[in-house]
């Protein structure tokens, strides 16, 4: 019987340089990203190893080397960041990561547009 249980990495905060406008790309903005990623814990658990299950540091990291190449939409962003976690972490069943921009270049009061995907 396998154990599974969820790491999360919650609205981790970082600037980049994304976007479909020059100026965005340019200038940078604000971004929050959010990562549920569901794991196969059974070692871990029993063992208490830290090599036995996802390491939240690293994929941190992973993150922000995705997050330093500029793309211009935010469903290439999260699905790099998903697609490179699922490939550094086999004992992965699924990752989800959410990618919000806290300052869209848009006409409205609004606290962030986002996209979700799950790999």
């Amino acid at each position: 019987m396998s154990i599974y249980g969820t790491i999360e990495i919650n609205n981790l905060r970082l600037r980049a340089y994304h976007g479909v406008l020059e100026q965005e790309r340019k200038v940078g903005n604000e971004f929050e990203i959010s990562l549920k990623m569901e794991v196969e814990m059974e070692m871990a658990l029993k063992n208490d190893d830290l090599d036995k299950t996802v390491n939240y540091a690293d994929v941190i990291d992973l993150v922000k080397h995705e997050m330093d190449i500029p793309s211009q939409l935010l469903e290439n962003v999260a699905w790099r960041i998903a697609t490179a976690a699922r490939e550094r972490y086999t004992s992965l069943r699924s990752v989800t990561v959410k990618v919000a921009k806290l300052t869209p270049p848009v006409q409205a009061l609004l606290n962030s547009v986002a996209v979700e995907v799950t790999v």
